[in-house]
């Protein structure tokens, strides 16, 4: 009997154990639990698991911007100098196992939010990433690199006027150390309020949405690169040489109003200066266009480099001729670079095809010397050209310097110089000249120029405080 009891007692003890170690969630299901690690990575809270390969981390940024703008004509609409939040990031990324990966990242600058990336991806295969959602297309490195790491404070001209930037889709990736292929279908934005409202009045009040295989697609864009890495096997050292190409349409997220148009807009230069000159407006009878770009960069222990020229080819259709098609070309280019001035090295995210975050030279940090010149040009009005556009072109010389103080806290300073021409008059809205009285006119055709000058010419000194976690 003795015996039997403590056979029952031990058994009763173990059962006890197990169904100590059972948890359930709040829906009342058994789930499997984990003990969990927490630490600080750079900066960056961090909770992993030591044995299953889950993994949770914060990734946030806040960046200050301030500008402010001399050197205009008399005869320029005022430009507002000022300061803002350029960014207030919050981002949530986990490793959820070996093979799945999920992300969501905001952006409450301003008060105004707006969603920036929302990513599911699957890393199961060797050398594959598969991922849908809401996310940036692998067209331009320059679009591509987080704006924690670029090297003045905002983009190129071109990159914001052509360049693709977040989009809903689908895409996939192959890399290996000297070769790196992306192709990837999208549609949409899936920003904030007003794309989202775009979306609905298209659907609901005319059943706008992707359609393919027909005379007339849209809804959807196709993007595909590759990147040839021949300096891979080198540890300070890389060289990034880009080709890219996307086949676009009317996407959904644009207002009901402007279906079937195409615009292309960009400041230049940072975002306090809300001025657009270089727009060509709504061009009617959009049908599809062709957007490429060639890059090359590199770097070399604090020496870091980038060029690409972006081109796009536009194509039009009065909708009652099928064959009456007709196009326009607009593009643009820059190149740019940075030294590491205190013993820093720069470094190359061979994974993502673009550059990261800097290695710091002394205990106190490093600082980098950049310069760069870039040019924009959505002026199309060729003698051979049947559908004449005068968007504007324009110029500017950069040089910055950037403070890297650790490994989350960034200070940057740009002086910049602009350049626009006398059709850059933001869709007719600003002031490029003089007329034969002496007034401000913001049509190019009535501007009389003794100089022989004409257009917005303007100098900016802007700087930035960032701080990553």
């Amino acid at each position: 009997m003795r015996k039997i009891l403590f056979s029952l007692a031990v058994l009763l003890t173990a059962v006890t154990a197990v169904n100590a170690q059972v948890k359930y969630n709040q829906y009342g299901v058994a789930v499997e639990s984990d003990v969990l690690d927490a630490e600080s990575q750079d900066g960056f809270l961090v909770i992993s698991s030591p044995t299953s390969g889950y993994k949770i981390w914060f990734d946030n940024r806040a960046q200050f911007d301030a500008g402010a703008f001399f050197g205009a004509p008399e005869y320029a609409d005022p430009i507002g100098s000022g300061v803002s939040i350029r960014r207030a990031r919050f981002a949530i990324k986990a490793q959820v196992d070996k093979n799945w990966y999920g992300e969501f990242d905001m952006d409450l600058a301003n008060g105004l939010v707006e969603l920036k990336d929302a990513i599911v991806r699957y890393t199961g295969l060797p050398n594959f990433e598969f991922q849908a959602g809401n996310f940036k297309e692998n067209f331009s490195i320059q679009r591509n690199s987080s704006s924690r790491y670029l090297l003045m404070i905002e983009r190129p001209m071109v990159c914001s006027a052509l360049a693709p930037s977040r989009h809903l889709g689908i895409n996939a990736k192959y890399d290996n150390p000297w070769l790196w292929v992306s192709t990837g279908f999208f549609a949409q934005e899936g920003a904030g309020s007003e794309e989202w409202t775009n979306v609905a009045d298209n659907n609901k009040d005319f059943g706008r949405g992707i359609k393919l295989f027909t005379d007339q697609p849209t809804g959807f864009a196709v993007t595909n690169k590759i990147v040839f890495r021949p300096l891979c096997k080198l540890d300070n050292a890389s060289l990034h040489i880009g080709l890219a190409h996307s086949f676009r349409t009317t996407l959904a997220s644009m207002a009901t109003g402007e279906w079937g148009t195409y615009r292309a807009s960009a400041r230049n230069s940072t975002s306090i200066n809300r001025k657009k000159y270089l727009d060509t407006n709504n061009l009617k009878n959009y049908s599809h266009n062709h957007l490429w770009t060639v890059e090359l960069a590199g770097h070399w222990n604090g020496l870091r480099y980038e060029a690409a020229y972006i081109g796009d080819k536009v194509f039009f259709n009065d909708g009652n001729d099928p064959a009456s098609i007709t196009t326009n070309s607009f593009g643009g280019w820059y190149v740019q670079a940075g030294y590491l001035l205190f013993g820093g090295k720069q470094r190359y995210d061979s994974k993502g095809a673009k550059y990261t975050r800097a290695i710091r030279g002394q205990k106190w940090g490093d600082v980098e010397l950049c310069a760069r010149y870039e040019y924009c040009n959505l002026n199309d009005f060729g003698e051979n050209v049947t559908n004449k556009v005068y968007g504007g072109s324009a110029e500017a010389y950069t040089i910055g310097l950037n403070y890297w103080v650790t490994n989350n806290v960034r200070m940057q300073l740009n002086y910049q110089y602009n350049n626009n021409d006398r059709y850059a008059n933001g869709k007719d809205k600003l002031n490029v000249g003089l007329d034969a009285a002496g007034n401000p006119v913001k049509d190019y055709t009535k501007v009389v120029a003794p100089t022989g000058k004409a257009g917005v010419d303007y100098h900016m000194v802007a700087l930035r405080f960032e701080v990553d976690f």
